[in-house]
């Protein structure tokens, strides 16, 4: 997942509600009574995903036996439900893809010219990786140097790279985007951050470059997250789709820095560390640091094939136009022990939206009568390995894009109970906003923008992959607003969650969650979908949109 604003009620007792909470008016969607509403419930929900975040499912890395238990666990129950295979015969679209597992030899040694140096401790202070398909990787005596936020926006005027010669070199940069940074909102997107701001777009502009190396300075708020997760995510196994060229196209090294690393850097380079800060401002030109380093990387390849998870339920007059429900069912798998645990469970991420799949679709099976548009419900692999399942279906897609009125995207739900809020993240991107409207309305909900945009959630999670290509896309949150404790109580879980629990062995199911805002939640996204499958509707993207242009030529317009 995209690294996204989670929420989970953990210890959360729903026996122990009090009789005073305040419930949801009578939900006024046409849906609301029938068999098809009334098929999604807590019962079978929990124990889906207590299922899929057993340890028995060894924390479902991709290509791994984790990977065959939940692949065929999926399979069984659309097949129960009487879906049919989504790509042919098959309920499987094989994604080809490398795993590489990265060690540094040692020490990062970062050296003056005056000899004098600074020795980074692997995890600690640093993580490197290569994407590259060879045995061993080497920088040699790479010089250093700070290219702000590594940047390339001509429609912005923006340009960290003007004037900088990155062959050979290894960049420094911030993470995020200037606009986040400086806070200004004519800059940029203002704090919303934009792809810009992605690691990945950082790591694809350095290659484009010709870059050595890159090295992304780690801060907790820009991220959006702790070192703990740079941590577990940038070690051990990593899964790439597999290209023609096996990455030689990217830099030799890609990697992360601590804050407090890249200050002794600073220091080092006798470079006033209020440059990082000033990166942010217009004008700001990339600086050489008079650094250099040498780092060789052993890596362990292992070519494999995963799979994405196909069921459609077919429509009726308007069968070859279809509606996805989209959900990673991947998570981290076994890795480094934490307090005794090595298996990431990723209960709610993502073994609640994968769950959630299943409650939905269940309840269009339920329906009186089929939809006349097709529903299309698509389990993807490796979204913890940079989106890679939804990326390969959106570039070979099973059914046209053209065809493919909207995607719904399912990220790690919340346990804290009902919640009067739905967050919609990249709000104001789409007219699917409007239907999320309508939709919470139903239900005594309100739908909310996300309130941390600066973290770029729109571009970390699989709903991405498709807005790029131009298919409408809609990524919404539980909520926070709890009706019982309120909303400063639902932020306090979705931090604890964050700092906890995210990318964590810990990320486990429990008893004690409480199911009925993740119910309420899965029916609402049931209205949207039923709905969208039973009209004419074909949702665009919004003027101004950077997604508008490709969804128009996809269409003709």
């Amino acid at each position: 997942m995209k690294y996204t604003f989670l929420l989970a009620g953990l210890g959360f007792l729903a026996a122990c509600q009090s009789a005073n909470q305040e419930q949801p008016t009578e939900n006024t969607s046409k849906w609301a009574d029938s068999a098809a509403m009334q098929a999604i419930d807590a019962e079978g929900f929990a124990q889906h995903i207590k299922t899929l975040a057993s340890d028995e499912f060894m924390g479902r890395m991709p290509g791994t036996e984790g990977e065959t238990k939940t692949v065929n666990y999926l399979k069984q129950e659309f097949q129960k439900l009487g879906l049919q295979p989504g790509n042919g015969d098959s309920y499987f679209q094989e994604v080809k893809m490398v795993e590489i597992t990265s060690q540094p030899q040692g020490t990062m040694v970062v050296k003056n010219k005056a000899g004098k140096s600074v020795s980074l401790n692997y995890l600690d202070d640093y993580v490197a990786l290569t994407r590259r398909v060879e045995e061993q990787t080497k920088l040699q005596n790479s010089e250093l140097v700070f290219a702000g936020y590594g940047v390339v926006a001509p429609e912005y005027n923006w340009n960290d790279y003007e004037g900088l010669d990155a062959k050979g070199k290894t960049v420094v940069v911030m993470v995020n985007d200037p606009g986040f940074a400086s806070k200004d909102q004519e800059l940029f997107n203002g704090e919303a951050m934009t792809y810009y701001g992605r690691w990945s777009y950082k790591y694809e502009e350095a290659a484009r470059q010709g870059a050595a190396g890159l090295l992304i300075v780690h801060d907790t708020e820009p991220a959006s997250y702790p070192w703990s997760v740079v941590r577990g995510g940038w070690s051990g196994p990593n899964l790439y789709l597999q290209a023609e060229d096996n990455n030689m196209s990217r830099a030799q090294v890609e990697g992360w820095i601590s804050l407090e690393s890249a200050k002794k850097l600073f220091d080092l380079a006798g470079m006033d560390e209020n440059l990082m800060q000033k990166a942010g401002e217009r004008g700001f030109k990339a600086q050489p640091m008079g650094l250099n380093t040498s780092l060789t990387l052993d890596s362990k390849l292992k070519q494999s094939t995963s799979n994405n998870v196909l069921a459609v339920w077919p429509g009726t007059e308007k069968k070859d136009e279809y509606i996805i429900y989209s959900a990673h069912w991947d998570h981290l798998g076994v890795g480094e022990p934490v307090d005794g645990d090595s298996i990431y469970n990723g209960a709610v991420d993502n073994a609640t939206g994968t769950a959630a799949l299943l409650e939905l679709a269940e309840a269009f099976t339920k329906l009186e009568n089929k939809p006349a548009r097709s529903v299309l419900f698509l389990a993807v692999t490796a979204e913890e390995q940079g989106l890679l399942g939804s990326e390969y279906y959106a570039t070979n897609p099973v059914y046209p894009l053209n065809k493919t009125v909207a995607v719904i995207n399912m990220d790690a739900l919340g346990s804290i109970g009902s919640t009067k809020d739905l967050i919609v993240v990249g709000y104001g991107q789409s007219e699917l906003d409007e239907m999320a409207e309508a939709a919470a309305d139903k239900m005594n909900m309100h739908v909310t923008p996300d309130q941390n945009p600066g973290a770029g959630y729109f571009y970390r999670s699989d709903h991405f992959s498709f807005a790029k290509m131009g298919v409408p896309a809609l990524y919404a949150e539980s909520g926070h607003e709890s009706r019982e404790q309120g909303a400063e109580w639902g932020k306090t879980k979705a931090d604890e969650y964050t700092n906890e629990h995210y990318h964590g062995p810990s990320d486990e199911y429990s008893d004690d969650w409480d199911m009925s805002g993740m119910v309420e939640y899965v029916q609402l996204m049931f209205d949207i979908g039923v709905d969208l499958a039973t009209t004419d509707t074909w949702p665009n993207y919004k003027e101004g949109s950077e997604f508008k242009a490709a969804r128009d030529e996809m269409m003709g317009k």
